[in-house]
Parts: C-alpha cells; structure tokens; sequence
C-alpha cells in the first residue's frame, strides 16, 4: 500500500513533484559570468519570501549527478535492444560495456570532486558507475560551490532549506554536470502509496506516529493494525443482509484479503507450470524492516507456500540514515510498504530471488541512488517501484511544477542505462486518481510517466471460491459512510493514477496503441490494486491493545492494496513470463506488441458489483472503541474511466496465461 501523495506540506499542503517541460530535450545552458546553469530556482520560493529564514550552517547533503557520454547515442541504442522489432533486440551491454562507452570517465570525477572540494565541500562517495559525486557542508560552502542562494523556509509548518537562485556550476563543468539534488529539502520526497485513507489501510503509514528517530539505525516495528469481521476468503463468500440496501441491491462484504495462490490462477501462473526460477526481482524503498525475511516465511508458510531458500532473499539497506529525514519519512511507516512488495513478489513468482535495496530515505536522491546501484550490480532484470510524486502542485493559486528537467534527465539516465543493459523498471501509476481532488490539477505522476518506465494501474478484482475471476474492473473507490440507518456519501476517496502527461512526449510504442494522448499515456498495464479487494500480508508489529493476534511485539496480518500492489504482482508476473528466456529488459515495446493479440491481456472495462461492505475496528486493533461501516464503490476513479481497449486506469489490461506464453517465446 504506498500512497502517492508525496507530502511535500511544504506547497500549501500539496504533495509534490516534476517540471512541465519536455523530457526529451536538454535544457538549454545559460551562462553568466563564467558560470552555466543546471537549474532554475523553484518557482514557489519567490512566493515564500515572507517565511524566510537563516539558513542553517552545516549538515547539508547533496549529490552532483554526472552526465553520461553521448546521452543520444545510448537512447537510441537502449530503444533498439528493447524493440522486438529491431535487429539489435536483446543485444543487451554488460556494466562493463556500459562503463566503457557511456559513463562518466574517471578524469570527470575527479575534476568534479577537486572543484567541489575547493569551493569547502566534503566529497563523501562516488556513485555506481560515476552516476554522481555525494557532497556535504554547510550552507556557505553549497552556495560558493552552486550559487544557489539557500536560505530556510516555513511553508505550512514544515521547515526546510530551498535554492532562491538558479543553481549554477563553472562553466569548464557544465557538459559534466546533469543535476543537482539534495538543495531543496521541503520537496522531493515520497510516501508509500496506498491510498488517501491509508491510516485505516497500512500500519504506520499517512502520519509520523510510531516512527523512531531516537535510533535511527534501529526504527523498531511499526504500530499494530488488524482487519475487523465480517469479512470474506472469496469473492462474494458473505454478504450484508443486516444494512440497509445500497442504491437497491445488498452487497457483500469486502474480502478479507487475497492470498498469492488465488492471484496465481487469475493470472495464469498455475496454469502457466512456472514460477519464476532462475530470474531476480529487486525491489526499492526506504529504510529496511529488520524482520522482512522471517515474516515472508512466516506469511509463506501460513498460506501454504514455499519458504525462502537460503541466499534467495537478499537485502542491502543504506542505513546512513539523518535523523531528520526519517523523521519526513515516516521512519518504520514504510515497513508495511517493504512487507507488501517482497511478499507480492514471492507470492506470485516464488522461486525467483528478491533483491531489496532499502534507500537512505525516501527523498528523490537517495531512492536514485538505490536505482543506480540497481544497474551496476546487474543482478536483476526487473525493479520493482511502488512511490512516486505528482507533476505539479499550487502555491498561492499557481500552478507549479516542482521537479526541474535537470532532475528528470538523471532519472532517465538511469533508466536508460537499465534498458541497455536488459533491465525493466515498474512503477505504481499512483492511488490518486487524476490528482485534482489532492493536489489541485489533473496530472500523471512520476517518474511513472518517463518513457523508459512501465506504468502499472489498478483494478478491482473479484475472485471466487475456485480461483476464477468473477469480473476485474477498474479501481476507483467513492465512499459511502453509515449513519442513521442511511448510506451518506463522503466522496472520492483513492483510485489508480493514470491519464495524459504533460511532461513527456508520446512515445513511439504508444503511436498505434489509440490511448488518445499527445503525450506520454499512463497507465500501460493493470493488475489489483484496491484495498477493497487487496492482498493479505503478514508483518511483525507493536499491537498497543489486544486483539487476534495478542498485544505487543507479534507477528499479524491484515489486508492492502494500492497500484503499490499493482506494481510488485506484475514484477512477479514478469519473472514467471521470462523464465526460461532472456532477459524482457525495458518491457513496454514488447507490452505494446502483443497487446494486439486477443486474450494476451483481460480487458478491464465498467463490471461487477456496485462496491462492497467494509467494517473497520474504529481504534484500529479491536472492537472496544467501536466499528465503523462504509461502502466503498469500484470504477469511479475521479475523471479516468475504464473503456474497451487502452484506458487511462489500466492500460492494455492485466496479465492472462496467453500473455506469459506470448512473452515467453519472443
């Protein structure tokens, strides 16, 4: 369950993210008196003066992101290698290939770090493959060595630092120099995505409760969550005779979570006879649960699955962790997003390796540098991204974009260099719907919306007793309360993102695919995602009143969902398509390719029930304080709609075993 509201509180309490401009173009230089520029100041801050503050003195962090040799050349090489039609399809480069024809050189490095240390900066590391140089000090020193005129900001009670001018490097640099990240610390920054209501949907997650700043090296588990009765196994197993009617008909009640063997015969993987051997799924978030791996074998077990082999499950966690941005973060809140994604993962393909990278934080630069390590060690070929941030917010009655095209150009250098050497990124499409009723504009998010990125969406999925599906439609969840023996409603509550960008061009595997856009189309494919109908997960929390599963420190499972359950189910899928195979790499040509088949992927259209019955402990972990009961709706996602053919909620559709075989025996 990830939650695509980034919190960036500091934009008149929007969440956060990227620059309307064109990714495909270089942002043109500008140089004034010896000096090029990276990027422009955010606009907000100009908005913000009357908050302005000393900035502090030390203690900051950055990383100056390097610019690949010949960034046109490794594009088009990276489309020709992904493209089944193409003669150079899955002529993949190693690492050391990549290192020897597109990385920055080592004498770039170094005449980086040299100027970097004589403007009073600490070079703290390099990057994976010279991907960036990581730099710390204090304020003076960022702005002898930027110009970027830090200064602190309190926007909506939230304190942080912020360029007010451009961000500037010498001019003998500026071919060397993609980005700067790190300045700006009110923005870029991501939540799990799960949902709007999330604080009844994922432990720990939607507000800093429970998370642990004291040892930050040791956050502790998150705060206990347990589903309330009645709930059902299978789709439609109880339904509500006791509420009144809902718009005439009775519904049933919400499932009580699925588990991984009924999405496997939905999506064909029983049938398909595979599961996922010999293949590497990594997954990226922030920080890292302590006790991930007991708890996927607990789940694994309890649901008759297979443990984790020796040495199967691997995880890798940057704990140089700032106090203070475990704090933005949410600290132990992304644990449930860790739990969801690598029991997804394992549930669905479960004899492929997970590789778990647990960033520093979840701010933007410390995710990427997870990425980048990602590509380096080349041990896998599919990534899993269940965050992300929307385009633009509105401060003061603008419309502002809060990532820059410096900063989208690092991104896609990764994943360029990903694609190129046979590795697919997925991202969750968000759970934000259109994002107007959130952050004020309909948008797409990012960096789902980059073209070098497989965009998952969300569905509502009803499965029966026999793992059959009943119907799939799309996720988009209106909320109606109970009071006073009347269904009142509340409104849109969550629902998968997806729609037009207006920040990356069409692509050219979308130009027959009719989604309608001029631009780059979300989502590209579907899997479940409601809460309504999520997945069971198991994970260890500290359950402060009893309940099922006792109070303390103790083992529970409960029910999530999010297109940050979309993401991982279809990384699973992919690894049990590609065994036995190369490597899919970079997945949309070929997702666009065999779309034109009829039955390689379901087409979710407007089908099922109105919505279900959900009643929820109102303390979270009993019945003491009460109950709360509501109806959550399917397929009311905000503007989106589901339709024959491409939509703007889920693509092309979800996975069949037609799509397995056909993507298997390209």
């Amino acid at each position: 369950m990830t939650r695509w509201t980034r919190s960036a509180v500091a934009l008149a309490g929007a969440t956060a993210l990227v620059c309307g401009v064109t990714a495909t173009a270089t942002a043109a230089p500008r140089q004034d008196g010896g000096r090029h520029q990276i990027s422009e100041a955010p606009a907000w801050t100009a908005k913000a003066a009357s908050s302005r503050k000393a900035p502090v003195t030390s203690g900051l962090h950055a990383k100056v992101w390097l610019t690949v040799r010949d960034r046109a050349a490794l594009e088009a090489q990276a489309k020709a290698v992904s493209d089944p039609d193409s003669a150079d399809y899955g002529k993949y480069l190693t690492p050391d290939q990549y290192r020897a024809t597109y990385a920055a050189t080592a004498d770039t490095v170094s005449a980086v770090s040299a100027w970097l240390k004589g403007a009073g900066l600490s070079v703290d590391s390099v990057g994976p493959d010279n991907h960036y140089v990581a730099v710390s000090g204090s304020a003076a020193a960022m702005n002898t060595a930027f110009t970027a005129g830090l200064a602190n900001f309190t926007l909506n009670g939230r304190s942080g630092n912020a360029p007010t001018t451009a961000v500037t490097v010498p001019d003998a640099l500026g071919g060397a120099v993609l980005a700067v990240t790190g300045l700006d610390t009110l923005n870029h920054w991501v939540s799990p995505s799960s949902g709007n209501d999330q604080a009844q949907d994922i432990p720990g997650a939607g507000s800093r409760v429970g998370a642990s700043t004291t040892g930050p090296k040791d956050l502790g588990p998150a705060p206990g969550f347990a589903n309330a009765d009645p709930c059902s196994d299978y789709y439609g197993q109880k339904v509500d005779t006791t509420d009144p009617k809902f718009q005439g008909k009775k519904l049933p009640y919400v499932v009580c979570g699925y588990t991984p063997s009924q999405y496997r015969s939905v999506y064909g993987v029983t049938a398909s006879g595979r599961s996922g051997r010999e293949q590497t799924v990594a997954i990226t978030d922030a920080f890292a649960s302590p006790t991930i791996l007991q708890d996927a074998n607990e789940y694994a077990t309890r649901h008759g699955d297979k443990k984790f082999r020796g040495g199967q499950f691997t995880q890798t966690n940057n704990t140089a962790y700032d106090p203070a941005r475990v704090a933005d973060c949410g600290g132990n809140g992304w644990y449930g997003e860790e739990t969801l994604d690598v029991e997804a993962v394992h549930g669905i393909a479960p004899d492929a390796n997970v590789a778990y990278y647990g960033a520093a934080s979840c701010y933007d630069d410390d995710l990427m540098g997870a990425l980048s390590q990602i590509v380096t060690d080349n041990n896998a070929s599919i990534v899993s991204n269940s965050w992300g941030e929307p385009s633009f917010v509105d401060v003061e009655g603008v419309k502002t974009p809060t990532f820059d095209q410096a900063l989208l150009d690092a991104y896609d250098s990764i994943f360029a260099q990903g694609a190129l050497q046979g590795i697919g990124f997925y991202f969750s499409s968000g759970d934000n719907g259109d994002e107007q009723a959130t952050n004020g504009y309909i948008q797409t998010d990012l960096p789902v919306s980059s073209k070098w990125v497989t965009a998952v969406g969300g569905t509502s999925l009803a499965i029966d007793k026999r793992g059959n599906r009943i119907f799939e439609t799309g996720w988009g969840t209106e909320k109606y309360s109970l009071a006073s023996g009347k269904w009142n409603p509340v409104g849109f509550v969550y629902g998968a993102g997806g729609g037009c960008s207006e920040v990356f061009t069409q692509p050219y595997y979308q130009t027959g695919a009719k989604t309608g856009c001029p631009m780059r189309g979300v989502p590209d494919v579907a899997m479940d995602g409601d809460p309504t109908t999520g997945m069971l997960v198991g994970q260890t929390q500290v359950f402060s009143g009893p309940n099922k599963w006792g109070q303390g420190i103790k083992y529970g499972e409960y029910r999530i969902g999010g297109t940050s359950l979309s993401a991982p189910l279809f990384a699973g899928e992919q690894a049990v398509a590609q065994q036995g195979r190369m490597r899919i790499g970079f997945a949309n040509p070929t997702i666009y390719s065999v779309a034109t088949k009829r039955g390689v992927f379901f087409d979710v259209t407007p089908q099922g029930d109105l919505g279900n019955v959900r009643v929820d402990f109102a303390n979270r972990l009993n019945a003491t304080g009460g109950f709360v009961t509501s109806v959550r709706t399917f397929n009311h996602d905000s503007s989106l709609a589901t339709g024959k053919g491409w939509d703007n909620v889920t693509g092309v559709g979800t996975p069949t075993l037609d799509y397995i075989r056909a993507v298997s025996h390209r």
